[in-house]
């Protein structure tokens, strides 16, 4: 008989892709949520695990389940979370059931407040390339993967991206310090997640914490070019093997970045410093794991990167664009420099939307100045209604243009509103430089609902 397991709001991004997981196991799932968005709900649907309303009933709950998994979005008063704890079935976050199911395994960890989507991706594209079996948890959709976690009785080695953001109402802790790594990544500290971590020195002890998590005999794997990393990686403290890592030797020729290595060149499909780092750390990743760099280079010829990092949408000779999750300053600032150093003769115009909670926090605002100073345009966009829903005071465009600490900044608040400034702006201020242009949009969010294919068609057109 089937195990059953049930998940309170199943439509979280790493929830859904779960549930999904364990249906393909041929576990019996059920779900409940209040709201289902895209893609989680039609990929729900597909399998038959979509709930047949929405909301919570505390009838879904019975004593033939086995686990209850419990998603950051359910509160502590949520009416199947009490009746879970009144059967006293075990009640799990997903990081702390994954861990269950990954604990006798060789679990490697990818923290970080940048970069940690793209090394995991690295890794388990890696991996797959050299016929590894391996369990899986990523946070972004990879081409070749129907979903993005993956459990086996088979595998021998777990390839977890750690999110530094709270598990669960029952577990208010980073989902890093659940999985308690064999081998741990840290690629860069840059104060995020303000409204959990009210001050940076909070923030860089959760990185602390995570490594002290290490398992006994375990292996740290860090980026000695960030200073805060490097800190607390080669601390007196810390009692595991440590490997630094940084930027491989490489050049730039026709908008192609070729990394340099004693085999020969290997032309690579992403680019900048900091999809450089992550490889380099990657690479440091698989040589633990038994996978010797010409395997890894072979590999990692062919990965062009993860779902909306540095992803290109649209294009010519002219005129390109890409799209990227760059929402904090420090991914804002590497994704403008990394287009700029790859496209140096083009005209960059880099458009930006303030849409977490931090962003649209005033006390976090200074945070961005100078982040798009190598753009020769910059646009900025919030959408007011999100400033509503996250319960934050408006901002005026004014105190925006101060935060950037630049005075030609434009700070809109209507998705149409920015189409007409990019292609206004291209042909009025920019003009049409030999080497042509690049569009660079950048959010955690969609700008408002902005059709961005159309977007890019405009810009290009």
């Amino acid at each position: 008989m089937s195990q059953q397991v049930h998940f309170i709001a199943i439509g979280g991004s790493a929830m859904h892709n779960l549930a999904i997981a364990l249906h393909q196991q041929g576990f019996d799932v059920s779900g409940s949520d209040d709201e289902i968005f895209e893609p989680s709900r039609s990929r729900l649907e597909r399998l038959g695990l979509m709930p047949d309303r929405l909301g919570w009933d505390p009838l879904r709950i019975h004593s033939g389940l086995s686990a209850v998994i419990l998603g950051m979005h359910a509160r502590l008063d949520n009416p199947e979370l009490k009746r879970a704890q009144e059967l006293g079935i075990p009640v799990f976050s997903y990081p702390s059931y994954f861990y269950e199911r990954t604990k006798g395994k060789t679990r490697v960890v990818i923290g970080g407040s940048h970069g940690k989507t793209t090394i995991t991706s690295m890794i388990v594209h890696v991996l797959r390339h050299a016929g590894v079996e391996f369990d899986y948890l990523v946070g972004a959709q990879l081409d070749g993967f129907d979903c993005m976690v993956k459990l086996s009785d088979k595998s021998k080695v777990a390839i977890i991206e750690g999110d530094e953001y709270l598990a669960s109402a029952l577990e208010p802790v980073p989902k890093f310090h659940l999985y308690k790594p064999d081998i741990a990544l840290i690629s860069g500290i840059a104060w995020d997640h303000i409204n959990v971590f009210k001050t940076f020195d909070s923030y860089v002890d959760q990185f602390r914490q995570f490594i002290a998590a290490i398992e006994p005999g375990g292996k740290l794997v860090y980026c000695r070019e960030d200073e805060e990393v490097r800190k607390l990686s080669e601390a007196p403290e810390v009692n595991v093997q440590r490997i630094g890592y940084g930027v491989p030797k490489h050049r730039i020729e026709g908008g192609v970045t070729i990394l340099e290595v004693h085999s020969g060149d290997v032309p690579l499909q992403v680019f900048g410093q900091h999809n450089l780092q992550n490889m380099e750390g990657a690479r440091h990743v698989c040589h633990l794991l038994g996978i010797g760099d010409t395997e890894f280079n072979a590999a990692i010829a062919s990965f062009h990167g993860a779902a909306k990092r540095l992803e290109r949408i649209g294009g010519n000779a002219q005129r390109l664009v890409f799209k990227d999750f760059a929402h904090s300053p420090s991914k804002l600032k590497a994704t403008v420099q990394a287009v700029r150093e790859q496209f140096p003769g083009r005209q960059l115009i880099a458009c930006m939307e303030l849409h977490t909670y931090s962003s649209l926090s005033e006390d976090f605002l200074d945070q961005y100045a100078g982040c798009m100073d190598e753009a020769d345009r910059a646009i900025v966009f919030y959408d007011p209604h999100a400033v509503q829903l996250k319960r934050l005071p408006p901002i005026p465009s004014e105190r925006i243009q101060r935060a950037f600490a630049r005075p030609d900044v434009q700070v809109l608040n209507d998705p149409i509103a920015v189409i007409g400034a990019v292609r206004e702006g291209w042909k009025e201020e920019v003009g049409v430089p030999e080497e042509g242009a690049v569009l660079l949009l950048m959010s955690s969010g969609n700008f408002g609902g902005l059709d961005l294919q159309a977007l890019s068609e405009a810009f290009i057109a």
